[in-house]
């Protein structure tokens, strides 16, 4: 059966953290760990209410600065710092060109509310046919109801997609409704992969 749709996750594999040292330095600064501080910012309790939509991005970052005990005026200062080292990946943006149009392509991602603004501002909203935000619907991965609303919008059967993901839980999941899951390591390595999928249609 061949292949008519493709997701890709966005953090981690769209953009990736690249340079460690502004992170490093944002931690050092607060007397804490590279660990610490991305948990403090990915793996607290407003960032998983953020990333359902429970709260806003905002009030995430409001709940951060309160944590590294800092006034709301720091918030841009930090963000840019924290994400200083994060970098798009061109080369799989100028795949995802190539491939739109010839599949539907979408994206499916644990994020916050601000990504759909984000990937609008950075003009790469333009290579996806649908866009699932965890925030925006509610429900994240590796929960099955995230695939199953992507393939819905999709308009396409879970044997007929295929989804990119850097994290295996979340490969393991997508494969579980029937879907097909390459586990990101590098742009090149993924691009070979997908174009066989896409040629043999298994």
């Amino acid at each position: 059966m061949s292949i008519r749709a493709v997701f890709f996750d966005f953090g981690g594999v769209i953009m990736r953290t690249e340079y460690q040292a502004p992170r490093q330095h944002l931690a050092e600064r607060f007397r804490m760990d590279y660990d610490d501080i991305d948990r403090v910012v990915f793996g607290s309790e407003s960032a998983r209410r953020a990333s359902l939509g429970e709260i806003s991005e905002d009030a995430h970052w409001a709940e951060v600065l309160k944590r590294m005990k800092l006034p709301l005026t720091e918030k841009k200062a930090f963000s840019d710092e924290f994400f200083g080292g994060d970098v798009i990946d061109h080369k799989l943006v100028g795949y995802l060109r190539l491939l739109h149009g010839k599949v539907h392509t979408g994206l499916i991602s644990n994020a916050w509310s601000g990504l759909r603004d984000f990937i609008t501002r950075e003009k790469i909203i333009d290579i996806f046919d649908t866009v699932i935000i965890s925030a925006e619907v509610g429900v994240v991965k590796p929960e099955a109801g995230i695939y199953q609303l992507a393939l819905e919008q999709a308009g396409v059967r879970a044997e007929e997609a295929l989804f990119v993901d850097d994290m295996t839980a979340n490969i393991e999941a997508c494969q579980k409704v029937g879907m097909k899951g390459i586990l990101f390591r590098d742009a090149q390595e993924t691009i070979e992969q997908l174009d066989r999928h896409l040629k043999t249609g298994r």
